[in-house]
């Protein structure tokens, strides 16, 4: 896994392929690392990544983790802060913007159209 970031001039990104569901998310969830890697466990790298949600997938449980997270939303919408069956929560839509520091509880979330997502994830020097 590739931990520091590479020079990478302007480029097309395939967006038909190299997308996964994330460990810990559900189906319909998928991201594509464009950028980086994320070393949990070793507290070291950045990532940048594309996140989207497929129409009406939603997230039952709040997220934390011990890496700074930049989120940007260029596209759909994105609800936060909905109950484990989807309800509630605040509609958010392009171009929305959050930064979080390591152990802040956020979501859960949900998408009514789908999203897309572009994030950035990096432990502080």
């Amino acid at each position: 896994m590739i931990f520091e970031k590479k020079h990478d001039e302007f480029h097309t990104l395939d967006m038909t392929e190299g997308w996964h569901v994330p460990e810990g998310y559900p189906a319909g969830i998928q991201q594509k690392i464009i950028a980086g890697g994320l070393d949990e466990a070793g507290k070291r790298g950045n990532r940048t990544r594309l996140l989207r949600f497929d129409p009406g997938v939603y997230t039952t449980v709040p997220f934390v983790h011990t890496y700074w997270e930049e989120v940007f939303l260029l596209s759909g919408d994105l609800i936060v802060g909905n109950d484990e069956h989807g309800q509630g929560g605040e509609k958010f839509v392009g171009y929305t913007y959050a930064v979080r520091p390591p152990g802040a509880y956020h979501g859960p979330f949900r998408s009514e159209t789908g999203c897309l997502l572009l994030e950035t994830h990096y432990f502080q020097p």
